[in-house]
């Protein structure tokens, strides 16, 4: 790997640190393990790392991915794939446990997808810059450890039901999208387009793929899993 690329990764990284220590403090003394969800899989964790036979996939994420491996964990089953999402994550949240979850797992394969939990506000004020270098910056930790990492869209959503004072601009999400569509053909990592996939034409998610306009039914993951499969299988030559 070139010096440029990894002296732009750890500026990234070091950067989101930099945010992430910001926003601690007014956390009202929360535990910043608890508030990264470190618990979380810790113990599942132990138990992969234990086996002889590494995953081949792991998907880092917010309840999209943990209601996937709820509603369709053959899917994951089946082929060695390891489901990190928790409900109600952000990407700085992503990114702090981005090792626990993901490296020391020791998969051939990230997937990485987030971000939609950022523009609702989960954490504060909406900054696109800052939650497209968490991302990038998990991208770059993938590829420096051996990793290689598969990038998607955010999935598309007309409103955010659960945050009815947040100005909701879902334009938000087709620019992030195309940052990170652009990233990764930059890199040569594959990119997973959902949006193209499940939006109605109205800035939504397709009425079948959603039962509140964010979140996804087995329908819905059912066309996930055919579009990430196929870049899995293409980012491992198979």
């Amino acid at each position: 790997m070139s010096e440029r690329l990894i002296d732009t990764c750890m500026k990234k990284y070091f950067l989101a640190l930099l945010a992430l220590a910001a926003a601690l403090p007014g956390m009202a003394q929360q535990d910043q393990y608890k508030w990264a969800g470190f618990n979380r899989y810790a113990q599942s964790d132990a138990e992969i790392k234990a086996r002889a036979v590494a995953p081949v996939a792991v998907f880092i994420g917010n309840s999209i991915t943990e209601g996937w491996v709820r509603v369709r964990p053959a899917f994951f089953e089946s082929n060695n794939y390891v489901g990190r999402g928790i409900s109600g994550q952000t990407t700085p949240q992503f990114l702090s446990r981005f090792r626990a979850d993901v490296i020391e797992l020791r998969p051939r394969v990230a997937v990485i997808g987030g971000g939609i939990n950022d523009m609702a506000e989960k954490v504060g004020t909406y900054n696109a810059d800052l939650t497209f270098g968490n991302i990038c910056s998990m991208a770059e930790l993938a590829r420096i450890n051996g990793i290689t990492p598969v990038l998607t869209s955010v999935l598309p959503a007309a409103l955010i039901p659960w945050n009815k004072e947040l100005v909701w601009n879902p334009s938000w999400i087709a620019e992030m999208n195309a940052r990170i569509k652009a990233y990764a053909a930059a890199r040569g990592i594959a990119y997973v387009d959902y949006y193209a996939k499940m939006e109605d034409g109205k800035q939504g998610l397709i009425a079948e793929y959603t039962y509140d306009g964010v979140h996804v039914t087995a329908a819905g993951y059912a066309v996930m899993e055919a579009l990430v499969q196929a870049a899995i299988d293409k980012a491992l030559d198979r």
